[in-house]
């Protein structure tokens, strides 16, 4: 878990923006700038905009699936912003994830994924990479899907006690996490793309056989 840094300089190599200013606003825990440009609009006009843009470095998140059975290894844990945006109780249910904190995407998911879930990770396969809420934050996150078998449990797993983590591990159908997504229960977005995206996969008959990137 990341504490303050300092912010590192903004580069903008695009011929259709030009950089103006740039204010941190804050970097108590991450780093929050408002940052000014000019856009060059399609009809070739230059506007000038100005936004706020939340850096909190980039991430890799993990779906432990385990074909044999069809069954996904899930956490639940505790997130303030989604109980102040209308959570009942502000847990929920997710894949595993991390920054990267400096670590290449595969060391960081390995790290955390045997952290949160005391699972040893034998291969993750990258599927895919996405910008989760482009239009604020600059995180990048790295999608990574890996085999389990029950031999693989270390550990009760449950994060790091002392960054506040309190984790519970869950192993369930995939069946019965997908229904969850419809129901709701499940709402987190990225383990959403992550169970959809093996779905798929075992529907196509590919397993965990995902084209890696």
């Amino acid at each position: 878990m990341s504490t303050s840094r300092e912010p590192a300089p903004i580069h903008i190599n695009a011929e259709h923006v030009r950089l103006l200013d740039v204010q941190v606003l804050s970097k108590d825990w991450y780093v929050l700038r408002k940052i000014t440009f000019e856009l060059r609009r399609r009809d070739g006009r230059w506007q000038r905009q100005s936004r706020e843009a939340y850096d909190r470095g980039n991430g890799a998140a993990l779906l432990l699936f385990d074909p044999r059975r069809s069954t996904v290894v899930l956490t639940r844990q505790f997130r303030l912003p989604a109980l102040i945006n209308g959570s009942a109780d502000g847990y929920l249910i997710e894949a595993c994830a991390g920054l990267l904190d400096g670590d290449d995407p595969e060391t960081c998911i390995r790290r955390e994924a045997e952290e949160e879930t005391g699972y040893h990770i034998r291969a993750p396969r990258k599927v895919f990479e996405a910008y989760m809420s482009p239009g604020s934050v600059t995180e990048k996150l790295h999608f990574f899907v890996a085999d389990y078998r029950a031999e693989d449990r270390l550990h009760a797993g449950g994060g790091m006690a002392d960054e506040g983590e309190d984790i519970e591990v869950i192993e369930m159908p995939l069946a019965e996490a997908l229904a969850a997504i419809s129901s709701g229960k499940i709402q987190d977005g990225k383990t959403i793309l992550l169970l959809q995206h093996v779905a798929l996969m075992a529907a196509h008959g590919n397993g965990l056989q995902a084209t890696a990137i």
